[in-house]
This record gives C-alpha cells, structure tokens and sequence, in this order.
C-alpha cells in the first residue's frame, strides 16, 4: 500500500500509526462492544448464580419457580459451615494443608513432565515419536470416570493406595496439556535450537533457557486446568485414601451433607451452596490471574 493510500485511509479512519487494529479505544470497534457485551454477561451467570446461591434462606433455595437472584441475603449457610467444620474430628486446617500442598506439588510437577515430554515429541527425533503422541491424542477422548477401574489396578500394583503421592502421581500424566504444550513449541522455529546446538548449549540448557521462556503462554493454560484438576478433586481421597489425615479439603466438604445433615435436607443444601462458593473462589482468582495468556495459547496451538 502505498504512502498516498495509507495516509487517505488514516484521514479516514482516524487511525494513525497504530495499524488496523488499534491497541486503543476507536469508534470502530463499537460493533464488537455490541456483539461481545451481551454475550459476556450470559457467560457470567453461572458464576452469578453460584454467589446468589451461597447466600440464599432455605425458603429461596427451595422456592418454586426457581429464583435466580437471592431477595434477602443472609450469611447464616456460612455460619452452619464455619459450626460444622470448627466440630469435626479432625481440624480443618489438615485439609486444607493437604489441598494447598497437593495443588502446588501437581501444578509444578505437572508443567515439568508436559513441557519436558512435548520438547521430546516436538523437536527431537526418535521412534515410535509419531505413535506415542497419537497415543496421547486417543487418550484425550476418555473421561475419568471411564478409566477408574484401571486407574485403581494401577494404583494397587504400585502400592499407592493409602498414601500421599495418590493425590499426585496419577494426575502428571495430563493429555490435553502434553497436546496444548506440542503444539505450542512446534510454533517455535528449529533454527533457533540448532543455533543454539551449534554454540553448544545442551538439550536441558535449551529446555530452561529458550524453550520454556517461549512458552509461557502455554504454561500459565496448564496451571490453570492443572490446578482446577488438583483443587476440586474429591475422587481421590474417596477412592484410594482410608487415612482421615490424608484427605483434602473437596472432599471433606462433600460430606458435610451426606454424613450428618443427608443429602436432600434443607439445610445440607445451604452449606453445601457455601461450600461451593468456598471452592470456586480460588479458581475464580488464579484464572483471572492468568487469563490473559490462555487465549494467546489457544492462537498458537490451533484450537478453536
């Protein structure tokens, strides 16, 4: 385009120096504020509801036709919570220690074993390197509950059950985030790596010092999922943990309405609401923390 051409389009556009898409608000850009807006806040009406709902009455929880929005607010399910978690047999800070520290330990070991296994599967060569990601892909398609029963033959094989590394070790092993993470560094051009082989860096130098630099990105998308998998997840501790002392926080809030209250009570319902709102929160947080790099991953690794 010409010098002629891009100044006639500035004038007209208003536009300078910022490309076609500006980085700036621009009257342009209404169209898209029209369209997105709505559609922002229908997403946002499960997270809505699931506050509403923590601070609904027992008469608003069950009301009929279902209210969205609480009338009268009142923290009283938050006062039954904190009452029933202050008298259990064990303290709650025991749980909620081993969820901060099982979250932490898979997140980290999670991105490790992702980000190591698809640098192997992107830019190194070897056999069966092809068929040992289609594994990968396959896998994708089965849902946990669909391989629990193998799951748990491992698990015994390994004498695992009843221990600390359960809540661990079966969660590494994370297909979408090896897909998500080969798919990202196969972005990143083999010059850069063979230059760096040509000055002598070894593959573990190119591993720490280029490769997870360049994919950043792609991390902070599997922390997310990583720690949503580790934080809520109550199956463990019901499947393979006997030990009280070894169990987390999900699933001791899962109980609170089964093993005193019952399940369909009314006022199990309004703990189990502010149990939810309890646990959604820190997936709430760490998303908004990172959320601006997920879409960045999902650009380069070809979802839509």
């Amino acid at each position: 385009m010409s010098k002629r051409r891009v100044s006639r389009f500035s004038r007209y556009t208003g536009v300078r120096n910022r490309g076609i898409n500006p980085q700036g608000f621009h009257v342009s850009q209404l169209k898209f504020y029209v369209l997105l807006l709505p559609l922002s806040v229908f997403m946002l009406l499960p997270i809505v509801f699931i506050f509403s709902s923590a601070f609904k009455p027992p008469d608003e929880l069950f009301a009929f036709p279902p209210r969205f929005f609480v009338v009268s607010p009142t923290t009283q399910n938050f006062t039954d919570l904190f009452s029933k978690l202050t008298n259990s047999g064990i303290p709650v800070s025991r749980y909620l220690f081993n969820s901060v520290l099982i979250t932490l330990v898979t997140v980290a070991a999670s991105i490790l074993v992702s980000s190591a296994a698809a640098y192997a599967l992107s830019k190194k060569r070897f056999k069966l390197k092809n068929t040992l990601f289609t594994i990968n892909n396959i896998a994708l398609m089965f849902v946990p509950i669909a391989v629990t029963i193998p799951r748990f033959l491992v698990i015994q094989k390994f004498n695992l059950l009843d221990t600390f590394w359960v809540h661990i070790l079966p969660m590494l092993a994370m297909p979408v985030g090896l897909f998500l993470l080969k798919q990202f560094i196969d972005g990143i051009p083999d010059e850069v790596i063979e230059a760096a082989q040509i000055d002598g860096a070894s593959d573990w130098w190119i591993y720490l010092r280029i490769i997870l630099p360049m994919i950043r990105p792609a991390l902070a998308t599997i922390a997310i999922l990583t720690f949503q998998a580790a934080w809520n997840n109550a199956d463990t501790s019901t499947l393979y943990i006997n030990n009280e002392s070894l169990r987390n926080l999900a699933f001791y809030l899962s109980t609170l309405t089964t093993t005193t209250t019952g399940a369909n009570s009314v006022a199990g319902q309004g703990i189990a609401a502010a149990a939810a709102l309890i646990m959604f929160l820190p997936n709430l947080l760490i998303f908004i923390f990172l959320q601006s790099q997920v879409m960045s991953t999902m650009s380069h690794s070809g979802l839509k």
